[in-house]
């Protein structure tokens, strides 16, 4: 397909992003009984993993000559991908509306308001207890009004699951070595399908531990009302039945939040609720499966940092607020289950 002055502009200024998009550390995080190491991602340009799905898919649908200069991208998402999008977006001249809802952290929404001319957010819940089939229907007639759109549609583009196999994994891999446990917070399912498969393919015994919200209905539990954004879903995305998931462990809000305050506690990891999340999986993973006198190596996806989280997850306030909302709900579930 011949492309048009402005799509080899894009062309070449996307090829320029993709050069300036470089690995992220690993760090070794000290513990009694795993050698643990954290894949910063949070570390990329807009401060979590979703810099990688973001730039990748907007790379191929450019390619492929799906979004020109006189395209609108538009995306439902509760924060880090938005972001992603905003900022690629901006450094391309693409228009970008993000459809956010309640549950988008204050200072995430602040940002995208100055990166965006439009912000579309959405405040009714869906028959889940949750936001995300509202935004997606919300997606859908911006996508008829706006005539010339690109939707991404992060939860089920192979390009967000490549991302992260051409990518997130192979540094992973290449910095690591083998790896015995993998932890990733489960979302949209574009990073653990990525990452899972060439993790299994360099190291087929390596334990793939999908880690996931209580509240969030992607391996079948029941819905509830959920506060931390950037894990768990409303519905199962087609990217994470793609993933090659051994186990899986849920982790409820107050543990991620209790994750997150160690992370910074003990190694200075001012890290968001998905990094919590599997840091506080790790922890309860292993102390129903204390791995014995051989030290496995554990690795973990720190998909976000923390700085978004300073008003929720890292104000003692609104952590107490969560505590008795949770001692009000447990009761509650007690009486509906018999």
């Amino acid at each position: 397909m011949l492309q048009s002055r402005a799509d080899q502009t894009l062309i070449d200024r996307i090829g320029r992003l993709r050069s300036g998009l470089a690995g992220t550390p690993l760090i070794p995080l000290a513990d009694d009984e795993c050698d643990i190491v954290a894949k910063l991602e949070f570390c990329n340009p807009t401060g979590s993993t979703k810099d990688r799905s973001a730039l990748w898919i907007l790379e191929r649908a450019i390619a492929r000559g799906e979004i020109t200069r006189n395209t609108t991208v538009v995306e439902s998402s509760s924060g880090n991908f938005a972001l992603a999008l905003a900022f690629y977006c901006r450094m391309l001249g693409i228009s970008f509306v993000p459809v956010i809802d309640p549950n988008c952290n204050e200072a995430t929404e602040a940002h995208l308001r100055l990166l965006c001319r439009r912000v579309e957010k959405v405040s009714i819940r869906d028959a889940a207890g949750g936001y995300l089939r509202t935004r997606l229907a919300r997606v859908q007639e911006l996508l008829v009004q706006l005539g010339q759109a690109y939707w991404p549609n992060q939860y089920a583009n192979p390009d967000a699951r490549d991302a992260h196999y051409r990518f997130t994994a192979a540094e992973l891999i290449a910095e690591a070595g083998p790896i015995d446990y993998l932890f990733v917070g489960v979302g949209t399912g574009g990073t653990i399908a990525g990452v899972s498969h060439r993790v299994k393919e360099a190291f087929p015994r390596c334990v793939v531990v999908a880690v996931d919200t209580e509240g969030s209905v992607i391996f079948g539990g029941p819905p509830k009302k959920r506060r931390i954004p950037g894990i768990g879903s409303s519905i199962v995305p087609p990217l994470c039945e793609q993933a090659l998931i051994d186990e899986v462990e849920i982790v409820s809000e107050v543990r991620a939040v209790e994750g997150c305050r160690a992370l910074t506690a003990r190694y200075g990891l001012y890290a968001g609720g998905s990094t919590g999340s599997c840091y506080a999986a790790i922890q309860s993973y292993f102390a129903r499966n204390p791995p014995g006198a051989r030290r496995p190596k554990v690795a973990f996806i720190a998909a976000d940092r923390g700085h978004a989280y300073a008003k929720t997850i890292y104000n003692p306030g609104w952590f107490q607020q969560l505590l008795a909302e949770e001692a009000l709900a447990s009761p509650v579930a007690a009486l509906a289950a018999n």
